[in-house]
């Protein structure tokens, strides 16, 4: 997306693409130099890579990193599975990040296997190929996630289909939903969790996270569902910027909570 700056790199969730991320590319990269990744299995990339483990998704990001920012450090901002990804990354190379940003992100997992049974089950639902983006809206509601998956149908020959398979969704997620404690607590760089009004996680899920990491920087919106990336963009923006601008950004080893008006 260019820009001028350090490096950021920003990160999707299950399902998704770079594409839903391209409106926060856009208000951040008169301050960054902004990269948007499509995730393996997801977007543009590989549909079915043979590796969907985690260690496969942070490789990728280091990858990127060491090979278009070499001896740089960079800032990595995540969305769900894709803020998961962020926290594992900066735990893994701490010499190749300067931050991070997890929306809607978690290591607690879930070790529910029905949880990961329904997600595959939801996708593999989908009657695809969809004949046009009228039908896929009246399959897919008006909800703004529904949006951006039908913004992202790829055309065939056929129909409307996915980017992605379900099958593959599902391995990913059970990847994901397995506790990554050890990672969190070990992260030596600075963290913001950002969680909407309205998203997937309880209030003593949230404090959790902040328990096993007490230097971690929280911000609580007051809108917003687990997409608030989509639904509350002017408070996500507004959060990034607060915490982003060096002089509003807290000190890295000090706990607290930013209160955010838009």
């Amino acid at each position: 997306m260019g820009g001028q700056g350090k490096p950021l790199i920003l990160l999707h969730g299950l399902a998704g693409s770079s594409r839903e991320l391209i409106p926060t590319a856009e208000a951040l990269r008169a301050d960054f130099r902004v990269i948007l990744l499509d995730q393996r299995g997801h977007g543009q990339s590989t549909r079915r890579p043979a590796d969907l483990s985690r260690e496969a998704f942070v490789d990728d990001v280091v990858h990127l990193m060491q090979t278009r920012f070499p001896g740089e450090r960079c800032v990595l901002i995540g969305q769900s599975m894709g803020a998961h990804t962020v926290f594992l990354t900066a735990a893994a190379r701490p010499d190749l990040v300067d931050r991070l940003v997890m929306l809607e992100g978690h290591a607690a997992g879930n070790e529910d296997p029905a949880s990961v049974a329904q997600i595959g089950k939801f996708f593999a639902a989908w009657p695809t190929p969809f004949e046009d983006e009228a039908a896929a809206r009246r399959y897919l509601g008006d909800e703004t996630i529904a949006g951006a998956w039908i913004a992202d149908l790829e055309p065939t020959g056929n129909g409307l289909q996915p980017r992605f398979d379900a099958d593959v969704m599902e391995q990913v997620i059970t990847a994901v939903h397995k506790p990554r404690w050890a990672e969190w607590e070990s992260l030596e760089v600075p963290a913001l969790a950002v969680f909407a009004k309205d998203g997937m996680f309880a209030h003593q899920d949230k404090d959790e996270l902040i328990r096993r990491r007490p230097e971690t920087t929280r911000i609580d919106l007051q809108a917003g569902s687990h997409d608030a990336h989509l639904d509350a963009f002017d408070e996500w923006i507004n959060a990034l910027r607060q915490w982003l601008n060096p002089r509003a950004r807290m000190p890295s080893r000090r706990p607290g909570r930013l209160n955010v008006d838009c």
